[in-house]
């Protein structure tokens, strides 16, 4: 049996009153003007006490949605780092609140995917749509019919959607900063071919940061092409930037799959990182503190992206897709210092 849920408790760690527990577990939140964060904390901690546990101990319906079944969340590719770390963090965000959590993946070259867009419907509450897989045809079909959506890591510029992304000029700023403290000059920034579309705003980002250093020089983009055989990549795009005249000293790499080859190939070609070449990431890949030289990168607030987008997607479903805010929230990212661009 669970323990006695009293609205007073819940209020005192909240630090809220005893009213405004009582008119949001009541439904009458929206009618008093209850901001919709503070709706969805209350919630959020209303399930972790237990309450929805003792309405059914008593065979009776609460008037705020108890919980909404399944969520899905559509992913480019299972494979991707960002996908592995932030998966544990959103099974944990969800099972606290009592929701059943799965991921599908979106393969492009399948035509039967515009299809499955309506099925999702009837098997998903509400959908988490990550980065590329959140495509004009995917958001125009949900927003059709109301369908309670969230986008992650995929900001929108021109559409009010909730969104959840890091702060990719928060980054940017971090990662230039490091490498002007350090005196680093000319850089060269490395993304894959297929991926660089998604990259461009990250990228500009970063040229603007750098615009804003006079010492430094503007940067050198390199789209990397397909790899060739095995893990091994073609150097051919990126090494004669490390040779005069323009002589790298630093390489801004975007994807953290990329990190892995282009550190074996600096080794093949027995460039010393950082002392020949410093090497840092936009992101984090596993493994990344255990390399023979342990990669500078960015890490993502998974736990503070986690939360954010499950008390979205959960007040998303509980308004049918019909809420009237709709919220852009950007988290900054940390910058971890590591031997291959660290202190000189």
């Amino acid at each position: 049996m669970s323990k006695k849920f009293k609205n007073k408790d819940l209020a005192a760690r909240l630090g809220v009153s005893g009213t405004l527990v009582s008119l949001v577990l009541n439904n009458k939140a929206d009618q008093q003007g209850i901001r919709k964060d503070t709706q969805e904390k209350v919630l959020m901690l209303a399930r972790q006490m237990g309450y929805f546990e003792s309405m059914e101990e008593k065979k009776e319906l609460s008037p705020v949605e108890a919980k909404p079944g399944v969520l899905g969340m559509i992913v480019p590719s299972i494979n991707d780092p960002f996908v592995i770390q932030i998966t544990p963090y959103l099974q944990k965000a969800f099972s606290s609140i009592g929701v059943g959590f799965s991921i599908v993946t979106k393969d492009p070259d399948d035509q039967r995917y515009d299809r499955l867009v309506g099925a999702f419907k009837k098997f998903y509450s509400g959908l988490i749509l990550l980065g590329d897989a959140a495509d004009e045809a995917t958001i125009r079909a949900l927003r059709t019919t109301d369908y309670p959506f969230v986008l992650l890591e995929k900001p929108s510029k021109t559409l009010r959607l909730n969104t959840v992304s890091t702060d990719t000029v928060a980054g940017a700023q971090l990662v230039v900063n490091h490498l002007d403290k350090l005196g680093y000059k000319s850089i060269i920034i490395v993304t894959d071919h297929r991926s660089s579309h998604s990259d461009t705003t990250a990228i500009q980002d970063i040229l603007d940061a750098i615009g804003q250093k006079p010492g430094m020089n503007r940067p050198v983009v390199v789209e990397m092409d397909k790899q060739l055989s095995g893990d091994e990549i073609d150097s051919s795009q990126f090494e004669k930037y490390l040779r005069p005249p323009y002589s790298a000293d630093v390489m801004v790499i975007m994807n953290a799959n990329l990190v892995y080859p282009i550190m074996t190939l600096l080794r093949k070609k027995k460039l010393r990182v950082p002392q020949d070449i410093a090497v840092v990431s936009m992101e984090e890949g596993t493994g990344f503190d255990l390399m023979f030289s342990p990669v500078t990168c960015l890490r993502k607030p998974l736990s503070g992206i986690s939360t954010k987008v499950a008390n979205m997607i959960w007040s998303e479903v509980k308004n049918s897709g019909k809420g009237k805010f709709k919220r852009q929230v950007n988290i900054s990212p940390e910058l971890i210092v590591r031997n291959s661009c660290g202190t000189i």
